[in-house]
């Protein structure tokens, strides 16, 4: 064996997890061709063997020196014309059985030890099977590719981290075409900020505010109580032994259980409450609340004021926010008596002002999906979403304000996941058929220190309980220390391109097998398009390199230096149409 070409050289110490080999003087180059292939001896990341009869044990190398490791009770022993290799031990292979993680055969004082050539690695990776996909290709081998199990990577969930320019969205596009080429039946929803996404994927079905074949519609009566009380009037459950936030659950339900014959099916009312996604009328609750404060009666006491006797001069439309008017009360005891209903005195105003604004029609004015009168329900929402031929859908994000990006990504992540656990028996939904929901830019809606956060707390969820009713997530990010540590504790599986943050490369080691944190040093030092994935879905930890993708996601770096040398003309009126988006707040049509 030590006439092998492969032979590296014999192990001279051996503790739980790692082994010191003493590379031989005899070997006569350092970039041997074995098979018509150059490989390079000790190289940080590369795989060595340990043959011992029918068990070969296999290892990362982590440090090469020309020093041996200073020992317990001894001095620094320096062999002059020696190398060494400290190796971190993976696993193992049993004869002709499949390789696997873990060592139950630990090598021994002079057993040898050699290169890793592609054959071994194929052994080490195994070929795809359909259970699995292509994540990419080795770093140390162009023809080896590398699987995932595709089972593990959705419903243990998964994260692709890197700094900016790393390949992020590059990566992201490998795993999602991979998965939709492959399977079937396959359904992801990819909730997309910044609008990058559509032109990777042509076939995909985008939905976006203002689009005129598919906008994007979130209906605002999706949201539970909690969530509709703050979003319409500011009030949050804490405030819920106040006697107008006590009304407004009483409105509510009342509107909502008027409202029960239903395009999905009639729902029976003694189970309507103010949680339940049922259509009703915003701005029908801004008028009743403004009858009632400003309303003029004939009876001066509070039981006595009822809708029967007020001193009317015209009505109004609530449907365009025209309030009713009444006669003007005079300062003194004669009737006409100002009204005593005042209990809604700190909502009415807040409502309306929300309701004027502009930047939430795609929530309060949703199409087919206004109310019960409308043409469409929350079926055919699902179904356009998760339910049609288009395996992927792409909401895109870009013409939401960022200060209700929040509570919209919260509300289609709740929404999702509530059909995904009611439906989880469904012949065409939940354990039936899962569901994959990616998050772009995860740091900015899902960061630890927003306590508030209603996007936090839905995905939360579906990381702690979307397993079961077959609901899987992967999160984008460049900044994982940012992220929810709930979320990060349940992801099993992380594909992480550079990182140059020391912060966000502690993220990835704590979440790595701690004999392999050599590996995610190389963090810092990977190329564009390389990434080392670690957990649960792969065999072993590896460092792999991405294809790119043609077509790509709009999120590569502007052409800086063609930019540049092109001449302009300097004119005022080039920035008119940049200041009419920032007041519109709208980016425009697409081919804009």
């Amino acid at each position: 064996m030590e006439n092998d070409v492969t032979y590296l050289g014999k192990v001279i110490r051996v503790d739980s997890s790692t082994v010191e080999v003493e590379v031989s003087d005899d070997i006569p180059s350092s970039a041997p061709i074995i098979s018509g292939r150059l490989y390079k001896i000790g190289q940080i990341g590369t795989f060595v063997k340990m043959p011992m009869g029918n068990i070969t044990t296999y290892g990362i190398v982590s440090s090469v020196s020309n020093t041996q490791s200073k020992q317990e009770d001894t001095e620094t022993k320096i062999i002059i014309g020696s190398r060494f290799l400290s190796v971190q031990l993976v696993g193992e292979k049993i004869g002709d059985d499949d390789f696997e993680k873990g060592i139950g055969t630990y090598p021994t004082i002079n057993d040898e030890v050699h290169l890793v050539v592609e054959k071994d690695l194929f052994d080490i990776y195994g070929e795809k099977n359909e259970g699995s996909i292509e994540i990419g290709k080795h770093s140390s081998s162009d023809n080896l590719s590398v699987y995932v199990d595709i089972h593990k990577l959705v419903l243990r969930h998964c994260a692709v981290l890197g700094s900016t320019g790393s390949g992020k969205s590059n990566t992201t596009v490998s795993i999602l075409k991979a998965i939709l080429d492959d399977y079937l039946s396959s359904r992801v929803i990819l909730v997309d900020p910044h609008g990058e996404y559509a032109s990777a994927f042509p076939s995909a079905k985008v939905f976006k505010i203002n689009d005129a074949t598919t906008p994007l519609h979130v209906p605002f009566w999706l949201m539970n109580f909690d969530e509709l009380a703050y979003f319409l009037v500011g009030a949050k459950p804490t405030e819920d032994q106040r006697p107008e936030h006590r009304l407004l659950r009483e409105w509510i339900t009342k509107y909502k259980k008027e409202n029960y014959h239903l395009k999905s099916g009639d729902v029976n009312p003694d189970f309507i409450t103010a949680d339940s996604p049922i259509p009703f009328s915003a701005r029908k609750l801004w008028y009743d609340m403004n009858w009632w404060l400003n309303a003029t009666f004939t009876e001066s006491t509070k039981d006595k004021q009822t809708i029967d006797n007020p001193e009317l001069i015209k009505e109004g439309d609530y449907e365009q926010l025209k309030a009713t008017e009444f006669k003007p009360y005079p300062m003194g005891t004669a009737a006409p008596y100002k009204s005593k209903h005042q209990d809604f005195y700190s909502y009415e105003k807040k409502l309306l002002s929300r309701l004027k604004d502009s930047r939430f029609d795609f929530m309060f004015n949703p199409g087919d999906y206004k109310d019960n009168s409308s043409s469409k329900d929350l079926h055919d929402l699902l179904n356009d979403w998760i339910g049609s031929n288009c395996k992927l859908a792409i909401l895109d994000l870009s013409g939401i304000p960022f200060e209700v990006l929040d509570i919209t990504i919260g509300l289609i992540t709740r929404f999702v996941y509530d059909s995904m656990f009611w439906g989880r028996n469904e012949p065409y939904t939940g354990k039936n058929r899962p569901l994959l929901l990616a998050y772009e830019e995860a740091h900015t809606y899902l960061n630890k220190n927003d306590n508030n956060s209603y996007s936090k707390s839905a995905v939360e969820r579906i990381f702690k309980e979307g397993r079961k009713f077959g609901v899987g997530a992967l999160v984008i990010s460049q900044r994982p220390s940012e992220i929810s540590e709930t979320i990060l504790a349940q992801i099993g599986t992380l594909i992480a391109l550079r990182l140059t943050n020391s912060g966000d490369q502690s993220i990835v080691k704590s979440s790595s097998p701690d004999n392999l944190n050599s590996l995610i040093d190389l963090l810092p030092s990977l190329r564009i398009g390389e990434a080392v994935i670690v957990g649960e879905s792969i065999r072993i930890p590896s460092r792999i390199r991405i294809k790119l993708n043609n077509p790509r996601p709009t999120s590569e770096d502007p052409k800086l230096v063609e930019c540049w040398k092109k001449a302009h003309t300097a004119s005022d009126e080039n920035y008119k149409p940049v200041v009419t988006k920032i007041r519109e707040q709208r980016l425009g049509s697409t081919n804009e």
